[in-house]
């Protein structure tokens, strides 16, 4: 599928103009699709403690980095849920639908203590100004008894379809956060 993408200068300004309406506007994360046959891991259950997000990326408002290197965001455009907490239920559940492990944010909801745990820590979420939504940062995987602590680094963008307003970049972000959750499952639960 070919995406057309927005010139760069243009990401910040759709936003900008989309932000023009009297109330705020909240855009969802559409659930993104899991194909292809499950990925094995080293263990049955695992828990997710909260994602750990920048400052900017953990407020409400959607942000971007404009041609100057400015990050901009306006309070009329808006995550519909509380991204920290959004993230870390969607990789909840990508990472079960990819591995078939029982995957649960924490507190552990189980009486079986969960097999490992997975942090993650962003760095970077945001539209670029080349018309990318950018996921960077670093997870780690600690088993709970026995196995080997795992540190990965991660640096993920997606493509931002035109007209790279709110809703294309909130596609982007739940294409950011699939391919982090195949990583995780190859690279970190294995």
């Amino acid at each position: 599928m070919k995406h057309r993408l927005l010139p760069a200068a243009l990401v910040p300004l759709a936003l900008a103009l989309t932000a023009c309406s009297g109330s705020p506007e909240r855009y969802t994360v559409p659930d993104t699709a899991v194909d292809g046959p499950r990925l094995p891991v080293a263990w049955r259950s695992v828990a997710i403690r909260d994602v750990s997000l920048p400052t900017y990326a953990a407020s409400e408002e959607i942000y971007s980095r404009s041609a100057s290197g400015a990050l901009t965001s306006s309070s009329a455009v808006l995550w519909a849920d509380d991204p920290s907490r959004a993230i870390t239920r969607d990789l909840a559940r990508l990472l079960a639908r990819m591995t078939g492990a029982q995957v649960a944010a924490e507190p552990w909801p189980f009486f079986d203590r969960a097999q490992a745990t997975l942090e993650v820590r962003v760095a970077d979420m945001l539209a670029e100004s080349d018309g990318t939504f950018r996921l960077t940062g670093q997870f780690f995987v600690a088993p709970d008894a026995g196995g080997r602590n795992r540190a990965v680094p991660f640096a993920i963008s997606a493509p931002i379809a035109a007209p790279a307003g709110p809703a294309e970049i909130a596609a982007a972000r739940g294409v950011a956060l699939r391919e982090l959750a195949t990583r995780i499952a190859r690279t970190g639960l294995r």
